[in-house]
């Protein structure tokens, strides 16, 4: 399966082919991919991600999916590549890290049906759709704070084209422990779905990213943690959290809350235990 990524080579842009250990750009200059400064491997007009999608999330949530998926929207200025720094910023406590499998649009799309969105399908990356839920009690309806923040949707290390979605494993590890373990086979719509769903009423363009959903077990991370997304087949994006260089401004807009509703959705919507919760890290 050819692998493509984007990459800083002698202070400019450089789009590679991946061979083994190594990075080849079009001239044929050659960068160890350990070594290489990545940059996200596409460049989207816009990112869409779905709500709800794996099956052990929803149940982890002790919800019903409703008949059909639900979106928000992540800013492109949220867009951060493998080895990039997450920021939480000063005064927010609950950044959650979500591994995802990331849609690649490959030809523009418009009013297509689910049998044909492979042919506009240009591949697959590997995504981390960080919320800071912080901001939940204002932006539940839109994410858009939530989901779309800077540094908060990460991508890489690269494209992957001819990967096949099906029974591909999915898992996150925070400082080297499994923390997310899941499956593409529980996914309730599958990519060719989310796509054709998406272009009824959203053109999307060459570049276009969708967000595909994640497993369970979601958690906040902290300053100094390393947040690792395998997908099997697409390799494994790498990123560190750090703590931002300002406070979040106090005198304009909602400020950072730590509501039930807060705390629950960052600690898995265990309900049943609101307001029993284990000693708070960080």
């Amino acid at each position: 399966m050819p692998e493509y990524r984007r990459i800083l080579l002698d202070g400019a842009v450089a789009e590679t082919v991946r061979e083994g250990e190594e990075l080849v750009a079009g001239d044929g200059r050659r960068v160890k991919a350990d070594d290489a400064r990545h940059l996200p491997p596409v460049v989207p007009s816009k990112i869409v991600a779905v709500h709800l999608n794996h099956r052990s999330r929803v149940e982890e949530f002790q919800i019903k999916l409703p008949p059909t998926p639900t979106y928000f929207h992540k800013p492109t200025s949220s867009l951060n590549s493998h080895q990039g720094a997450i920021v939480r910023p000063e005064g927010c406590k609950w950044l959650n890290y979500e591994g995802e499998v990331a849609i690649v649009i490959g030809r523009t799309a418009r009013n297509i049906a689910p049998a044909d969105a492979a042919e506009y399908i240009a591949g697959y990356t590997v995504a981390n759709d960080y919320g800071l839920h912080d901001f939940r009690d204002t932006d539940a309806g839109s994410m858009l704070r939530v989901k779309g923040s800077d540094t908060l949707c990460p991508l890489g290390p690269g494209l992957v084209t001819d990967w096949d979605f099906r029974g591909k494993y999915l898992r996150t590890y925070v400082n080297g422990e499994l923390v997310q373990d899941g499956s593409t086979d529980e996914m309730q719509w599958d990519m060719h779905y989310l796509v054709a769903d998406i272009a009824r009423t959203i053109t999307l363009y060459p570049g276009d990213v969708l967000l595909s959903g994640t497993p369970a077990n979601s958690r906040p991370v902290q300053p100094g943690d390393v947040v690792e997304v395998e997908a099997e087949g697409l390799g494994r994006l790498t990123n560190h959290i750090v703590t931002g260089p300002a406070a979040i401004r106090g005198d304009v807009g909602a400020q950072p809350t730590e509501s039930e509703e807060v705390r629950s959705t960052a600690l898995g919507g265990d309900w049943e235990f609101r307001g029993i919760r284990p000693p708070k890290r960080g």
